[in-house]
């Protein structure tokens, strides 16, 4: 006798909508979604589609009419509720283009709660698209099946960020001068936390300087080795995730 398959089945498509979702409700998708939907997912009635509303959780929908500029969705059951998140920011300098966008997509992906966009002295780029921004973490959020989206903060030159910084927040900084090892700084460290990462050329040495002068900075090393931003910012995110975020498992 043939298995039951399982529904919904996990070859589904994932959205991210803006309207809350609940069970019986009518989900009008339009623009690139619609798109994606139906020319390139193909959906027809009677397909199913996950959706994600980053307050509720995840639901299973069925398609009840498609074509490419529209297609309407009924929610039929809820699947998850919306994931915790740890309490984790990463306050990435802006980098160029391409780089950035891989910042924000991996980001995304290893659970960030907060994205916190630096400018200091030395970065090559000085401005983020916002639209863009969204559209990467969500696009990534959908691929990695999170239920929830990273806040991302506007942009704050460095002197603004930390004034602004909460005095009961570590800010580990990842200092190519050295600090303790991450891995050992991020173990032991208890509540909510940041990763400052610095631009192409790195923080010059007033910055540094206001850096290691703030009393919720605690310097880290991130190897022997000087990393690119993309790599330090990815690097530091996972070795956090691995030390005090949700790799740990329950215990």
């Amino acid at each position: 006798m043939p298995a039951t398959p399982t529904w919904p089945p996990k070859s589904a498509p994932r959205l991210f909508v803006e309207d809350e979702l609940g069970t019986g409700r009518t989900i009008a998708v339009e623009g690139n979604q619609a798109n994606y939907l139906a020319r390139v997912m193909r959906v027809s009635e009677g397909d199913t589609v996950i959706l994600c509303d980053d307050i509720t959780g995840e639901w299973a929908a069925t398609v009840a009419q498609s074509d490419k500029r529209r297609v309407d969705l009924t929610v039929e059951r809820h699947l998850r509720p919306r994931e915790p998140v740890p309490d984790f920011w990463l306050c990435p300098a802006l980098l160029k283009k391409d780089r950035f966008d891989l910042v924000l997509e991996k980001a995304t992906e290893l659970g960030v709660a907060r994205i916190a966009p630096i400018l200091t002295r030395r970065c090559v780029a000085d401005k983020l698209n916002p639209e863009r921004a969204d559209t990467i973490v969500t696009e990534a959020a959908e691929q990695c099946a999170r239920t929830a989206l990273p806040e991302i903060a506007p942009v704050a030159k460095l002197d603004a960020f930390l004034r602004d910084w909460p005095q009961d927040r570590h800010l580990f900084f990842a200092d190519e001068e050295g600090g303790e090892p991450a891995a050992d700084a991020f173990c032991y460290a208890e509540g909510g936390a940041g990763l400052l990462i610095g631009p192409e050329g790195g923080f010059d040495d007033a910055e540094r300087a206001a850096i290691r002068a703030h009393p919720a900075s605690v310097a880290i090393s991130l190897g022997p080795r000087i990393l690119r931003g993309e790599t330090a910012a990815i690097a530091g995110t996972a070795v956090w995730m691995a030390e005090a975020g949700d790799w740990l498992g329950d215990e």
